[in-house]
């Protein structure tokens, strides 16, 4: 058993297959989740405080703080957000020993005037202000020398930020996606997943099947909207192509999901960062100007699917391995 004990909160899904993963490795990890999620994810705990008014969800979180200091060594934030907004809990934390790391998943840091540089196609999420990151940043990094990033996309905008930054992927437990790889088929399952349409390039897939439908391709097209994670997980279990973002530039959760089904899957992967990932990556890239021939390619093509799904699945089983991935982590634990 290894003498951690680590909270994560406030919300998130890497955070609860993470947690999973730490604690096949013995390690005392719990995944909270302040609020309860359209999406049905189940974490270790949920304090349900979107069922709270203001003054008692105060009340709550300051309870719950005072909890996990007794009962927590680590404290791992995820999205850049701690207990409470103005992040006072810093301090407490500080003053009662605990050691922190900060974990960002994306936009909490995405600045769009350094994303440009390299990406003409990159939104962000317009809350999210340069201004905003700067000081939830600057405060966070008064009080934590470490962060956390899944890939060299993200790593840009934090790497002056913060004494030291690690790079480690996502988990993914493989032994929960029994893959179904796609064979030849009349009508093959096109399917896109997004959280946020405009973030993830929407607008260009749908004009690109509506092209491609008009050409007389036989395919079905489903979007994937408004469901559970596990309604999502079913479909895309079903697929026979995956596409994931077009406008983020690095690969995500859904791509990596996908792959462990067996799917091809089409991103956009930024030029510059194609040689940061490990060799052999399985990803069709594709963006924005492009994506109707890429598609209408692999499309054509069915005999490749079977041969990229399985190479996307040995990717995952490789570099999202939990047992190897978890490593990763309690090391970094063990340096704070």
């Amino acid at each position: 058993m290894i003498d951690l004990k680590v909270l994560h909160i406030p919300y998130g899904p890497p955070m609860i297959e993470l947690c999973h993963a730490l604690r096949e490795k013995g390690v005392h990890a719990t995944s909270c989740h302040f609020n309860e999620n359209t999406f049905k994810f189940k974490p270790d705990e949920c304090l349900k405080l979107n069922l709270l008014n203001g003054r008692e969800r105060e009340k709550r979180l300051e309870q719950f703080l005072q909890e996990s200091i007794q009962q927590y060594d680590i404290f791992h934030f995820h999205f850049g957000e701690t207990f409470f907004p103005d992040k006072r809990d810093l301090e407490v934390l500080k003053q009662a020993g605990k050691k922190m790391v900060v974990h960002h998943h994306g936009s909490d840091i995405r600045k769009l005037s350094v994303a440009k540089r390299n990406n003409p196609y990159i939104k962000v999420k317009p809350e999210w202000t340069e201004e905003k990151i700067n000081k939830n940043l600057a405060i966070l990094s008064d009080y934590i020398d470490h962060a956390i990033v899944q890939d060299y996309e993200l790593e840009a905008y934090i790497s002056n930020s913060y004494k030291h930054v690690h790079v480690i992927p996502h988990t993914i437990d493989v032994r929960k996606f029994e893959p179904e790889y796609p064979t030849e088929k009349k009508s093959p399952l096109v399917v896109h997943a997004p959280t946020m349409r405009d973030l993830k390039g929407t607008e260009f897939i749908l004009n690109a099947i509506e092209r491609l439908k008009e050409i007389g391709m036989s395919f079905e097209f489903k979007l994937l909207e408004g469901l559970t994670y596990e309604e999502t997980k079913k479909t895309l279990s079903q697929a026979d192509i995956v596409i994931d973002q077009l406008r983020i530039g690095a690969s995500g959760y859904i791509s990596s999901e996908a792959m462990a089904f067996g799917k091809p899957v089409i991103c956009y992967i930024r030029e510059d960062l194609v040689s940061k990932y490990p060799q052999g990556l399985p990803i069709v890239n594709a963006n924005p100007s492009n994506i109707t021939g890429v598609l209408r390619k692999l499309l054509q093509h069915p005999q490749k699917w079977n041969a990229i799904g399985r190479e996307g699945r040995q990717y995952v089983e490789k570099y999202h391995n939990p047992a190897v991935v978890a490593n990763q982590y309690i090391e970094m634990y063990k340096r704070l």
